[in-house]
C-alpha cells in the first residue's frame, strides 16, 4: 500500500514538473545581457564587438523567420576563450549562440532572446590524424573542404557532405548528413567523441577515442544534434574512410517519380552498395537545363555514385542499369573518369543556383523531410500536387537512398499572399511526412523553423527533452528558443 502511494505521488510530481516545463519553459528565465556585455568587454577587449555590422554578420536564416541579431560577438581563438565566455554568460544569465560557417537553414543562429554570439571560426586546427585508427581530432571551426584537402595525402577522407562548405562543429550540432549518407551514414554515425564546454563553464569529454564503448550514458549521441542548446563543442573526434580505388558516376531518366523511387528501393534491397542516389524532379531538371545549358530529358532524373574497386564499380553500375530498365529507366550513362563524373553530376551541383536563376527577385527557402523509402514517391507526388494547387514554385531534389528530399521554395517576401501560402505549405509538408511515419526534418535540424512540429512527431518524448535541458542548462542560456 505504501509503495503504491509512494509511486502515485512520485508519478504526480513528475507529471506536474513536465507540465510546468512544457507550459512556461522560457518565461521563467531572467536574462541579463547588459551586465554580461560589460564583463565581456573587460575580459576580451578587441576580441569582443558590439558594432552593428559585426552583429549583423552573425545571424542568418533561409526560413520565413526574420533575422534576429545578437547583442555582441566574442571571437574565440581557443577553448579557454569559449570557457571564459560561457562562465561570464552563466554568471549573468545571458544567452549564448555558437556561430560557425553560418550555413544554418532553420534559424539556428537567430538571437531571438538577444545575447552573445561566440564566433568559432578561429578554432580551425586539425589537431591530429590517426591513420592507423582511421580517426581525426579537429576543432569545430574546421570546414568540410579544409579537412578533406588536409587528408588527401593520407589516403583517407571524411564522407559527410551536406553540400555547403559547413564547419564540422555546425555539422555536428545539427546532425548533418548529405549525399553520401546512404553508404556512410550521418554525423551521428561518424562522431566518436566530443569535448564540450557545458552551460556552467565546465569542460567535459564525452567518450574515449575507441570505436565502441558501453561505459555509461551515451553523451556523445545526446550532444550530436543538440544545436548548441546543451553546450558549446570545442573538439570533435571523427571516423575516416579510405579513399576508394575507383569512383563511378551514373545518371538515368525515368517516366515518373514513382518509377524512379521504385528503382531506388529495388537497388537498396538488392544490396548494391551505392554511395549516392539523388533524385531531381521535372521542375529541377528544367531549372538546371536552363541554367547549366544541359539537354537532359525533362523527366525525373536519378544521379548515382559507386565506390569500390575497378571491377566492383563496373559491376554495381551494370546491376543498377538492369534494375532501372525494369522501371522504365532510359538514357543511362556512367563513367569513372573525373571529367565525365563532373559532367554527369553537374545537374546536382548547380541545383541551388539553377533554382535561384528562375526567379532572381525572389527569396530562397529550403526545407526538407524524410520518410520511409516505401512512402517516398507518395510523399513527393502529394507535395508536388500541393504546390501546383496553391500556386507555389519549389523544385525538388532528394537523397532518395534514405528517403530524404528537399523542397526549394521561391517566394517574394514582400507579397503577403506568397508568404502566407509558403507558411501553410511548410506546415502541411511537415505533417504529411509525420503522417507517413517520417520526420519533419531529415538533415536541416529543428532550430526555430521546425520546433512547432516536434510534439506531433515525438509526443511525450519532447517533455523529457525539456527535462534534460532544464537539468543541464538551468539558466536557459544555451541557444534558447531552438528545438524546444
Amino acid at each position: 500500500m505504501i509503495n503504491r502511494l509512494y509511486l502515485r505521488i512520485l508519478f504526480e510530481v513528475i507529471l506536474l514538473t513536465i507540465l510546468e516545463v512544457n507550459n512556461s519553459f522560457y518565461e521563467k528565465f531572467q536574462y541579463n545581457v547588459s551586465n554580461a556585455i560589460s564583463a565581456l568587454e573587460k575580459e576580451f577587449g578587441q576580441q569582443f564587438s558590439t558594432s552593428n555590422s559585426v552583429r549583423e554578420q552573425h545571424t542568418t536564416t533561409t526560413t520565413v523567420h526574420e533575422r534576429e541579431i545578437p547583442d555582441g560577438v566574442v571571437f574565440a581563438y581557443n577553448k579557454e576563450d569559449v570557457q571564459k565566455t560561457v562562465k561570464i554568460c552563466h554568471e549573468h544569465g545571458c544567452p549564448i549562440i555558437p556561430f560557425g560557417a553560418g550555413s544554418s537553414l532553420e534559424g539556428h543562429l537567430n538571437a531571438n532572446f538577444g545575447g552573445i554570439s561566440i564566433d568559432m571560426n578561429n578554432l580551425n586546427n586539425i589537431i591530429k590524424v590517426y591513420p592507423e585508427d582511421s580517426t581525426v581530432v579537429v576543432q569545430p571551426g574546421v570546414t568540410r573542404e579544409q579537412l578533406n584537402t588536409y587528408l588527401r595525402d593520407t589516403g583517407l577522407f571524411f564522407p559527410i557532405d551536406p553540400g555547403a562548405n559547413a564547419s564540422i562543429g555546425g555539422m555536428t550540432s545539427t546532425r548533418a548528413s548529405g549525399t553520401n549518407a546512404v553508404r556512410y551514414g550521418t554525423m551521428k554515425d561518424n562522431v566518436v567523441s566530443l569535448e564540450v564546454v557545458m552551460p556552467n563553464g565546465e569542460i567535459i569529454k564525452t567518450a574515449s577515442r575507441a570505436r565502441k564503448s558501453s561505459a555509461g550514458y551515451d553523451l556523445t549521441r545526446l550532444l550530436v544534434g543538440s544545436e548548441g542548446t546543451l553546450g558549446v563543442i570545442t573538439e570533435i573526434t571523427l571516423k575516416l574512410y579510405g579513399i576508394p580505388e575507383e569512383i563511378g558516376a551514373g545518371r538515368c531518366t525515368f517516366p515518373s517519380v514513382k518509377n524512379a523511387t521504385d528503382a531506388v528501393i529495388m537497388t537498396i534491397q538488392a544490396g548494391i552498395p551505392v554511395a549516392r542516389i539523388e533524385l531531381l524532379d521535372i521542375a529541377q531538371v528544367k531549372a538546371v537545363n536552363s541554367y547549366s545549358n544541359l539537354n537532359l530529358p525533362e523527366s525525373p532524373l536519378l544521379l548515382l555514385e559507386f565506390h569500390g574497386s575497378t571491377s566492383s564499380v563496373k559491376e554495381q553500375s551494370e546491376l543498377f542499369n538492369e534494375i532501372s530498365k525494369d522501371f522504365g529507366g532510359d538514357n543511362f550513362e556512367w563513367s569513372s573518369s573525373v571529367e565525365e563524373r563532373n559532367r554527369l553530376w553537374k545537374a546536382r551541383h548547380d541545383v541551388y543556383y539553377a533554382v535561384k536563376a528562375t526567379r532572381p527577385e525572389a527569396e530562397y527557402i529550403a526545407t526538407d523531410v524524410c520518410v520511409p523509402i516505401s512512402r517516398l514517391s507518395e510523399c513527393i507526388m502529394e507535395t508536388i500536387e500541393d504546390m501546383e494547387q496553391n500556386g507555389l514554385y519549389g523544385p525538388i531534389v532528394g537523397h532518395v537512398g534514405d528517403g530524404n528530399f528537399h523542397v526549394q521554395l521561391m517566394i517574394d517576401p514582400k507579397i503577403k499572399k506568397e508568404v502566407d501560402a509558403a507558411n501553410a505549405f511548410l506546415e502541411r509538408l511537415a505533417h504529411r511526412a509525420i503522417d507517413l511515419e517520417g520526420t519533419c526534418t531529415g538533415e536541416h535540424g529543428v532550430g526555430q523553423g521546425k520546433k512547432q512540429y516536434l510534439i506531433d512527431e515525438l509526443g511525450a518524448a519532447v517533455d523529457f527533452m525539456k527535462l534534460i535541458k532544464q537539468e543541464l542548462d538551468p539558466k536557459g542560456i544555451m541557444n534558447p528558443g531552438k528545438i524546444l
